[in-house]
């Protein structure tokens, strides 16, 4: 395994950090802040947010069980994706390899860094072939990207296949679990001290409801979040989304009963759709949406967008040929494409 330091990019091994950790630390109240040239009318709005979110990533420690150390808090999880790229990647030298299919958002940002994205297809249960994964990574391979559960899938990627790329890939393997609430598999994040290159990805967006806060955690080593809390950008997150984000991570009851009720929603759907006529499989799925296979995905998607219901086609991914992937909504939006598949 190549030390942090080899597998970070030349010219930030020498970056000094733009402003020490106690200079980011938030002020206290009785302090006159004369310091930022902030407008001292308009309280509490006047005021930049603290940079390192120290009482959400408190809050976040208790929920979570990781220590605030190995938390990193960013607009969406897309900021800390785009931050591996930069850290770790050179531009038109490195390359990195991600299992097909998955999110689109790892291959975007690849683009956008200018960097080599090589998918490598899943098998047709959708799982990992972790040597024709492994065969696929060169010595310019400096990040492994694996979505559990997988979208668009919903399936979870078998532990031991990745603990075995974790083992003997010679660079960062990030793991995406966006949708794990929904899961029944344990988060692989309470693995860090196992595997000093693994980062796991995670987000406000599903589980707790909060999409419009774009608030998006990586856990990783403390010299890994410390690389990340040096590059990103100063006060990523609004105070706001901060103190919104507490709020609703407090009420872990209600949080509870949202992805209970999305679970048992999401079983009856599966079921659901089994029987429709125009649906020819159903993939069994540990997050809040499902694949289905229809005898013509690009017409129902469109039969339905006149309907005024929303579905994606996946039809263009591979190993998804007329695939759809649907949203568990609320019982009476399913409700209401169910009726609408019937009638079809």
């Amino acid at each position: 395994m190549k030390t942090l330091e080899q597998l970070i990019r030349p010219h930030l091994r020498k970056l000094n950090p733009c402003t020490s950790i106690e200079e980011q630390a938030p002020l206290a109240e009785n302090v006159i802040r004369l310091n930022a040239n902030e407008n001292p009318y308009n309280k509490p709005l006047n005021r930049y947010p603290d940079p390192l979110q120290l009482e959400l990533k408190k809050t976040l420690s208790a929920l979570k069980k990781i220590p605030t150390d190995n938390i990193y808090l960013g607009n969406g999880s897309e900021e800390a994706i785009d931050l591996v790229y930069r850290i770790f990647c050179e531009p038109k030298v490195d390359n990195v390899v991600a299992i097909a299919p998955t999110r689109m958002r790892y291959k975007r940002l690849a683009e956008i860094n200018n960097i080599w994205y090589k998918p490598v297809l899943l098998d047709t249960d959708f799982q990992i072939l972790p040597d024709k994964l492994l065969h696929a990574c060169d010595q310019h391979t400096k990040v492994v990207w694996i979505c559990s559960p997988n979208d668009p899938t919903g399936k979870p990627i078998q532990r031991d296949a990745i603990h075995k790329i974790l083992t003997l890939f010679d660079g960062i393997v990030v793991v995406d679990e966006s949708y794990i609430d929904f899961s029944q598999q344990p988060s692989i994040r309470h693995e860090l001290k196992k595997y000093s290159n693994l980062i796991v990805l995670d987000t406000m967006s599903t589980a707790y409801g909060c999409a419009a806060l774009r608030l998006g955690m990586a856990y990783a080593t403390k010299e890994i979040i410390e690389l990340f809390n040096n590059i990103k950008y100063p006060f990523n997150i609004s105070s706001l989304a901060q103190k919104q984000a507490i709020e609703t991570l407090k009420d872990s009851f209600e949080i509870d009963k949202w992805v209970s009720t999305i679970v048992q929603e999401r079983t009856r759907m599966l079921h659901a759709f089994s029987v429709l006529p125009e649906c020819t499989q159903v993939y069994a799925s540990e997050a809040n949406f499902f694949l289905a296979k229809m005898k013509d995905a690009g017409a129902i998607y469109q039969y339905l967008r006149e309907k005024g219901i929303s579905v994606y086609d996946c039809s263009h991914l591979p190993l998804c040929e007329n695939c759809i992937r649907v949203t568990i909504g609320s019982k009476t939006e399913n409700n209401l494409l169910l009726a609408a598949l019937r009638q079809y």
